[in-house]
């Protein structure tokens, strides 16, 4: 337990932080692995429309300092990539 007034509200401030943190991450996960299920079903359509939710929630987790923008553009990279890849295919 801290001892001091700030550090106490340091720690809260801490614990408020990190649960919307990880919330902002889940989100992100499960977007990134419904684009990822869209691809597999083969319905283009839909995954476009995931692919585009996907790189929606890397961008808001950007803009909340959740991830380095260099981190988005490399996810966001490797996202087109497979979409496109599996068009070739």
């Amino acid at each position: 337990m801290p001892n001091i007034k700030s550090a106490a509200k340091r720690a809260r401030q801490n614990l408020k932080r990190e649960d919307r943190n990880q919330r902002i991450k889940s989100t992100l996960k499960t977007a990134i692995r419904r684009f990822e299920e869209a691809l597999t079903s083969e319905d283009r359509e839909e995954a476009r429309d995931k692919l585009n939710a996907a790189v929606s929630q890397i961008d808001k987790a950007v803009a909340k300092g959740i991830l380095h923008k260099n981190n988005a553009a490399r996810k966001k990279s490797h996202l087109d990539r497979i979409f496109h890849k599996s068009d070739a295919v």
